[in-house]
């Protein structure tokens, strides 16, 4: 594929792009202009910036290019769940899901071309991680399904997640890159309360976060509160343990006092057993939680299976005689293969 040699605009701050209008004897102002056009009203083209002189639009052509991306395929599920192929601006395709409620939207999106991580569970981490998604790429999938809701759901969109391809947080500049200029009124507006960073837990990186005080809501996909069960479905946890992990978290609650939701599949014979659900509420207790016990949505071969109900309320049950908030997620656009572990280019 030839490669582009003009600079992505979207690259840049808004001083560069003031110092960059300044060299070329124009207004600073300008700058401000096209930083508005590509951030605030989501411009794919130069061209489109229709309170932007044709001479500056050109200049703009001359020097720049807005990588923007393409959904390339739309499925609609029978629940009204709408999965999203989408291709970047080198041919590399990745998912979104835009999953919908009677009162809300929320935008399913990723954060990787494939994953950094090996859980065995799900089927992005059988596809190698190619590279890290832009700042633009991930707001770009927002914008698309904040599109979607308005047409299809009659509502914008009002909650994110980043739950999509990869692991967030090995991706965690570009990641907090993005949600500035969603959560910015000089970008989408978003509230940072509305986004939940949803990550299998990298601890250093969780600290990070605290440190930076950051504004939006943390989710751990737990699945396992003993280390040899957990090691054993997430490999990576042999480096990252749950000491560590816990210790990340409970610094995490220090300096953000920001409940910590779970994310937590119950599978038959793997952690189903009483005291899979002890050593879990013993987890939970150093920090105000939520449980979120996650249907599983099956990738292939059989080796994961789905719990029993019995199983499933013995969970529900024991969280809740421990003062452990719990819900029960039932998945959403399984049909169309958009499901929580599910997203793997098969569209």
């Amino acid at each position: 594929m030839k490669t582009n040699s003009k600079k992505d605009i979207r690259s840049m701050t808004k001083e560069q792009l003031r110092d960059f209008f300044v060299e070329k004897g124009d207004k600073a102002f300008r700058g401000n202009q096209v930083y508005e056009w590509l951030w605030q009203k989501s411009a794919h083209s130069f061209d489109g910036m229709t309170n932007v002189s044709k001479e500056t639009r050109e200049l703009l052509d001359a020097n720049f290019v807005i990588n923007h991306i393409k959904v390339d395929q739309m499925q609609r599920s029978k629940d009204g769940t709408i999965k999203n192929a989408v291709r970047l601006h080198d041919g590399l395709i990745v998912e979104s899901v835009l999953i919908p409620t009677s009162k809300r939207t929320t935008a399913c999106v990723s954060s990787q071309v494939g994953c950094s991580l090996d859980c065995k569970f799900c089927a992005t981490a059988r596809l190698k991680r190619m590279r890290n998604l832009n700042p633009d790429e991930i707001y770009d999938q927002v914008v698309a399904i904040d599109s979607q809701s308005k047409l299809y759901h009659n509502m914008p969109l009002s909650n994110i997640v980043f739950m999509g391809m990869g692991e967030p947080l090995m991706n965690y500049n570009n990641v907090l890159k993005a949600i500035d200029k969603i959560t910015s009124p000089e970008g989408l507006g978003m509230s940072s309360k509305r986004i939940t960073v949803s990550t299998s837990g990298v601890p250093k990186m969780i600290r990070k976060m605290a440190d930076e005080k950051v504004k939006f809501k943390l989710a751990v996909s737990l699945h396992s509160a003993i280390d040899e069960i957990r090691t054993s479905i997430m490999p990576f946890n042999a480096n990252f343990t749950l000491k560590d992990l816990r210790e990340s978290l409970q610094y995490w609650y220090e300096q953000t006092k920001s409940r910590i939701t779970y994310e937590y599949v119950v599978w038959q014979g793997i952690n189903d057993s009483k005291k899979d659900v002890d050593a879990l509420v013993d987890f939970c207790r150093f920090a105000p939680s939520k449980v979120n016990l996650i249907e599983y949505n099956p990738i292939d071969d059989g080796e994961f299976r789905q719990a029993s109900n019995k199983a499933i309320e013995m969970y529900v049950n024991t969280l809740e005689d421990n003062g452990i908030t719990v819900t029960v997620r039932r998945s959403r656009g399984k049909d169309i293969d958009a499901a929580c572990g599910q997203l793997a280019n098969k569209s």
